[in-house]
């Protein structure tokens, strides 16, 4: 079908090029922000260390660092579900696995800084429910693609 209808292999051509240039830019876009990210978590737990002396028994500081840290690494999974290359394989299912890895760090974030002292028990169940649906999913996922893979190792032949 794809050779029959006229001018499709040259528009197909010209959307790759359009989605290599778009995965260019949103790259150098998330490496900008994954930097300036980094360098803000190093200057927060430096002047943490110079002020307050890092004292890992205050949550609240605590809660302020991990919080600073998922963003960074949420920001590093997105650069890298960008980079995945085009027409390999499983492309879908790279992507697929690494949204659903984003989701869940990002529900583990909002998990980790959210203050128990005011919390509204709805937001807190659909938050469980959200992660426990984003860790299925992915073990789902997760699961063919290691059958798919993996291939059991077979014994090797005895020389009798």
């Amino acid at each position: 079908m794809k050779s029959t209808l006229p001018g499709f292999v040259t528009l197909s051509r010209l959307f790759d090029m359009f989605e290599g240039a778009a995965m260019l830019v949103l790259s150098i876009c998330i490496t900008l922000v994954a930097c300036l990210g980094l360098l803000h978590v190093v200057v927060a737990v430096a002047k943490l260390i110079i002020h307050a002396g890092l004292s890992p028994t205050e949550p609240a500081i605590l809660q302020e660092v991990f919080g600073l840290f998922f963003t960074v690494l949420i920001a590093l999974e997105f650069r890298h579900s960008i980079l995945v290359l085009p027409g390999s394989e499983s492309q879908g299912m790279i992507r697929m696995r690494s949204v659903l890895l984003i989701g869940m760090m990002a529900a583990v974030r909002k998990f980790i800084v959210l203050d128990l002292n005011g919390v509204n028990v709805r937001e807190l169940l659909a938050l469980s429910a959200a992660v426990l649906s984003l860790s299925t999913a992915y073990w789902l996922v997760r699961g063919k693609a290691m059958t798919r893979t993996d291939p059991t190792p077979q014994p090797p032949p005895s020389n009798q």
